[in-house]
């Protein structure tokens, strides 16, 4: 069988293959292997590499780290046809590597299949344009207040962005809408939803996609949260849903909103574990800049600072725009696509298996009126808050395990102890005569 699949994209044209996989900080690592090696390959146990120089738990002592493709996976690139990418899991002394991302997700997708559910999501991914240095947007006739669907910035990045839509609808994903968004140089690009380990490898290889073909064009593409204080930061909301076959088990028409009872439970596991998820969703130092961030000049931040639900309102971390799915409006373009898939699904189910009940739904603008959503709980303020309260969740280290909550945390643990080590001049302006 491994023959047949490595002959058939032989046969597209694929001289070598990008055997990659997702670190823990969402690096996207790779070998480039030809294609008349990648059968000794496979059946030597993967690609090979040494852990402890990409961010995993793993020392220089550790033995080889082997990334096994995962055929299904593949993708020819549309801009270097003559290279595949194929999604890796990653195992070590013959076993799973405990905290692998992609492993990890895996392993939820079959715990929710075990009980008749399958967990299918969408994902918005917003991005800057920006200058090959990434100190300002690339477009400098970019300066509306309100840019947001601008047809004029967004016609200035036709190249760019047609050619990544044309890419997504050569490799089936069903691409619908493409947007200039709120922040100036920033733009959203949108494809159907599917199973959550499909969205997620495409999520990952969009990401590895958008970053080529903006440098093709002599840009850098950027899905930093925040990279600008003036600006809406970059989300990267995801939609989600239950499945058993062809049913939507989260659709009721008998709902004033069309969700049923276990979307609701979903949805209140989502909200009771809200402060622990943002270590995965939210996971870097400038994701708290997003989420915790003053005013923009467009008048809205478009993040949600508060643990609150509604209807299609987008003021919320939780909306419902239509019957049969909701949107967790929390994540941020650092999030790692397998984690924060992962740790969502680890809390849904939490709230299904409880019958956990979301509380009451909230319809005013949080933007002006959060003093009125009376015992809300607040956001993280910073990612060490949110570490720790990772730390202390038994849920999420039951569903995710507990010896990748122990690596993830000490591990972003140190990068915002580098952070804290490093002065910035905001400091010495304020504190220096003090």
């Amino acid at each position: 069988m491994t023959t047949d699949w490595i002959k058939a994209a032989q046969s597209s044209g694929i001289k070598y293959f990008l055997v990659s996989y997702t670190d823990l900080f969402g690096a996207q690592r790779a070998k480039l292997v030809p294609a008349d090696a990648l059968s000794d390959m496979v059946r030597t146990g993967g690609a090979t590499f040494a852990g402890f120089a990409t961010w995993l738990d793993l020392s220089p002592a550790d033995a080889d780290l082997f990334a096994r493709p995962d055929p299904d996976s593949l993708i020819q690139l549309p801009w270097k046809p003559g290279v595949g990418w194929l999604a890796a899991d990653l195992w070590i002394n013959g076993q799973e590597l405990d905290h692998g991302p992609r492993n990890i997700l895996k392993r939820l997708v079959a715990g929710a299949g075990d009980e008749g559910f399958e967990f299918k999501t969408g994902v918005e991914c917003e991005f800057f344009l920006l200058t090959p240095d990434g100190k300002a947007i690339a477009d400098h006739a970019d300066t509306q207040e309100k840019p947001c669907y601008d047809a004029q910035a967004l016609m200035r990045r036709y190249d760019v962005i047609t050619e990544l839509c044309d890419a997504m609808q050569g490799l089936g994903w069903k691409p619908y809408q493409n947007d200039h968004e709120d922040g100036n140089g920033q733009f959203e690009m949108n494809w159907q939803y599917d199973r959550a380990l499909v969205t997620a490898d495409r999520h990952v290889f969009f990401k590895f996609m958008a970053r080529s073909i903006a440098e093709k064009h002599g840009l850098r593409a950027t899905f930093m949260p925040k990279p600008f204080t003036s600006l809406t930061g970059s989300g990267c909301h995801i939609h989600a849903s239950i499945w058993q076959g062809n049913t939507n088990l989260f659709a009721d028409a008998a709902d004033e909103l069309g969700l049923s009872a276990l979307g609701y439970h979903f949805i209140a596991g989502v909200i009771e574990h809200a402060a622990s998820l943002c270590a995965l969703t939210n996971p870097t130092v400038n994701s708290y800049k997003r989420i915790n961030a003053p005013r923009t000049i467009s008048g809205a931040t478009w993040a949600p600072n508060t643990v609150t639900w509604s209807g299609n309102n987008r003021t919320h971390m939780v909306r419902i725009p239509d019957g049969g799915r909701f949107e967790f409006r929390l994540p941020d373009g650092a999030a790692n696509p397998y984690l924060m898939q992962a740790a969502m699904l680890a809390a849904g189910l939490d709230g299904v298996h409880h019958q956990r009940d979301p509380g009451k739904r909230l319809d005013i603008n949080m933007y002006t009126h959060a003093h009125l959503a009376k015992n809300a709980k607040k956001l993280p303020l910073n990612l060490l808050d949110a570490l720790r309260t990772l730390e202390k969740s038994t849920v999420l280290k039951k569903g995710l395990g507990e010896a990748f909550v122990t690596s993830y945390c000490a591990m972003r643990t140190n990068d915002w102890n580098a952070y804290m080590r490093h002065l910035t001049e905001w400091e010495r302006e304020t504190t220096l005569d003090c």
